[in-house]
Parts: C-alpha cells; sequence; structure tokens
C-alpha cells in the first residue's frame, strides 16, 4: 500500500471531501463496503503519521430516503432542511461506525458560510479542529444545511473543503469526485485532453470549467472545484481532484489533477483571501489599481466610487473601472465616511469628515490581490 498522494512526510494534514454520489447510491442508501474501504484508507494514513479531516456530503440524500421526500429532499428549501436534519444523524452514526472498526475515533462539526466567514468564529472552529487532530481524531466536517439558506451558505462541499484546510493550516486537500481531474473541455466530448499538473489558475483554466455534476446528487460542478482550489493554493494547499469510483482511493495510485499551491499568504490575508463573501465594493480608477499590484494601500484619491452598507473593519471588494474584482480587504471607514472622501486627496479629508482622517481606506497589511 503506497501513499503517493500527499504522503504524510510532506503532508502532515489533509483534509478529504468526499461527495454524495460517491457516498449514497442513486436509491439514497449509504455504499456501506466502499466507505469502509475509505476508512482503512484513513487507518493507513493516520498510522503513517498524517492527520486527516473528512468532509462528507451525503446528509440530504439520507435524509430525503428516510422520510421518502421527492426529488432526493430538493423539491423545496424546506424539505432540504428536513432532510438534511434527518440524514446528518445517520451520516454520523455511519462515519463513527466504519471509523471505530479502526479504533479511530470520529467528531462532528457542523458549519455555515458565516461560521467561517466571521473572524472570530472562524478562529474558533480554527482552534477546535487543531484540537482534535492533535488528539489523533478525525472530524467529521459539513455544511450545517438544516439552518442555511441559499443566502447565507456555501452551496457546495468544494469550497467548504477549502476553506475546513485553511482553518486547519492543512498542506493538501483531496476532492474525491465522480470525475478524475480537470479536462480541457467537458470529458464526454471527443478529444477532451485531461490536465494533471495546474502550476497558475488563470482565465485558460476557469474557462476549462464545466458546471454540470455527473451524477445529478451533488451541488458542485468543476467550477467549484476550481474556486476551491483558488481558495487552497492561496492559504498554501495543494489541492487535488481525484476519482472516487475505485475502491481505496486514498491509497490506491490513481490519475488525478494537482492544483499547485503559491506561497502561504498570512494567516489573515489567506482568510481574507478564501472569503465568500463581502459587506461592500469600492470601484477605484487605474492608477489605484497598479498601485495595488505595486502593494501600495488605497487611497481615497483613487476611489471612484462606493457601493453597499458597510462599517469600519468589514470585508469590502475593490473592482476596477470595468467591474472585475482586484482586492479584498477590510475597509477603515464605513460606507458613508468613504464616501464623503472618493476622489479626494487626503489634505481635505479632515474638512469633510469633521475628524483626523486616516491613512487609507484600505491599508496593504489588511488587503490580499485576488
Amino acid at each position: 500500500m503506497t501513499l503517493t498522494l500527499f504522503p504524510p512526510a510532506s503532508c502532515p494534514r489533509l483534509v478529504v471531501k468526499i461527495g454524495s454520489a460517491l457516498l449514497v447510491d442513486p436509491d439514497g442508501g449509504v455504499r456501506r463496503a466502499w466507505l469502509e474501504g475509505i476508512a482503512a484508507d484513513i487507518a493507513a494514513r493516520t498510522k503513517a503519521g498524517q492527520q486527516i479531516a473528512v468532509v462528507s456530503s451525503g446528509a440530504i440524500a439520507l435524509g430525503a430516503r428516510r422520510l421518502g421526500l421527492a426529488k432526493g429532499g430538493s423539491a423545496s428549501l424546506e424539505d432540504a432542511q428536513a432532510a438534511a436534519a434527518t440524514g446528518q444523524i445517520a451520516l454520523s452514526h455511519v462515519w463513527a461506525e466504519v471509523l471505530g472498526a479502526h479504533d479511530l475515533t470520529a467528531a462532528q462539526i457542523l458549519v455555515t458560510l458565516d461560521d467561517l466567514e466571521d473572524r472570530r468564529r472562524y478562529l474558533n472552529a480554527a482552534a477546535t479542529l487543531d484540537r482534535l487532530l492533535g488528539l489523533g481524531v478525525v472530524p467529521i466536517l459539513n455544511e450545517n444545511d438544516s439552518v442555511a439558506t441559499e443566502e447565507i451558505r456555501f452551496g457546495d462541499n468544494d469550497r467548504l473543503a477549502a476553506r475546513v484546510a485553511q482553518a486547519a493550516a492543512a498542506q493538501g486537500v483531496v476532492l474525491l469526485s465522480d470525475i478524475d481531474g480537470l479536462y480541457d473541455r467537458n470529458p464526454a466530448l471527443p478529444g477532451a485532453t485531461h490536465i494533471p499538473r495546474i502550476e497558475k489558475i488563470d482565465a485558460t483554466i476557469e474557462a476549462m470549467a464545466d458546471r454540470g455534476s455527473a451524477s445529478g446528487m451533488g451541488s458542485g460542478g468543476m467550477v467549484s472545484k476550481i474556486e476551491a482550489a483558488r481558495i487552497a493554493n492561496a492559504a498554501g494547499a495543494n489541492l487535488a481532484i481525484a476519482s472516487g469510483r475505485i475502491d481505496h482511493p486514498l491509497t490506491a495510485p490513481a490519475r488525478h489533477s494537482l492544483f499547485v499551491a503559491e506561497k502561504a499568504a498570512r494567516a489573515r490575508k489567506a482568510w481574507l483571501a478564501g472569503r465568500l463573501t463581502a459587506r461592500g465594493s469600492i470601484m477605484v480608477d487605474d492608477g489605484a489599481v497598479h498601485a495595488l499590484r505595486q502593494g501600495k494601500s488605497l487611497l481615497a484619491a483613487g476611489a471612484t466610487g462606493i457601493d453597499g452598507q458597510f462599517a469600519r473593519g468589514d470585508v469590502v471588494e475593490i473592482m476596477d473601472a470595468k467591474g472585475a474584482k482586484i482586492a479584498r480587504g477590510l475597509s477603515e471607514y464605513d460606507a458613508t465616511d468613504a464616501a464623503r472622501i472618493v476622489g479626494r486627496r487626503s489634505d481635505a479629508h479632515a474638512a469633510l469628515l469633521g475628524y483626523a482622517p486616516r491613512a487609507a481606506l484600505i491599508h496593504c497589511d489588511h488587503m490580499v490581490l485576488l
């Protein structure tokens, strides 16, 4: 048994995401034999010294079967929430059993988008993960779909896995899916070519993404996986998309696509880069865009407009003249005061605001380029 993908020596801490179509069969039952193989893989990696957290889908599919809900629980938000509440307890029980067979302890953590978008709650989650992993426990995480709504949810576990990797300070992420990686076009099309290694996520790579989920059961297609890779890479973690359509996918050598991490950003900047929401936005001119790319702070003189209602310290996005996202950072002003000084030089700010101004709209220490 070889651990060729993310070996423990170079990846002491690993996050594994398992999609619904792998864990649950089309009738809504657990694929028990396959899951037992995953548990054996985790046990082998744990014995080799690797700490592993699992992001596991499947609660809604399992709950929908038990409740007899139409459309797999997706007919309405209320059905999905009821299915999630019912299925999550069954999912946790199965994980506890299959891991317990290898003398491993499972722990359940349910999170919402806000838990990882709010800085203090994010740090609390990170501390819990660190303690559990340090104790040799295997945390099983999932989005808390019983309370999440369309407006405040990850929407797929690919991006959740990347955020968990960031919070856990993991060096690697494996997205086990119904596909073995990224292709230059939809893999169902003739001539589709597998891309084994991606050094940089750019417009060319993004154009290769297919929005479909082959099983019809999961919520994330290749677009969500590339977004997850971007989040993980910004935090210094490599990410692999690998097929789970084989036995023992975490120990058997198999084809995959590896997204190579850039140099890890500082903790706060990595958290900013991985966020999925912002309170508002600041539009800037071309001169400001150039300055930001040179590592400078955003000054009011380079801003052209404000959108949204945000307070000082809230996360906002910086947009160029074409509406493209350039950066994300913590605002030094609330939206009202920021609007008063947009486009104005620093020496005019005190008179406009009635108090001593701060040096910048967003300081470079609290900003990350996108």
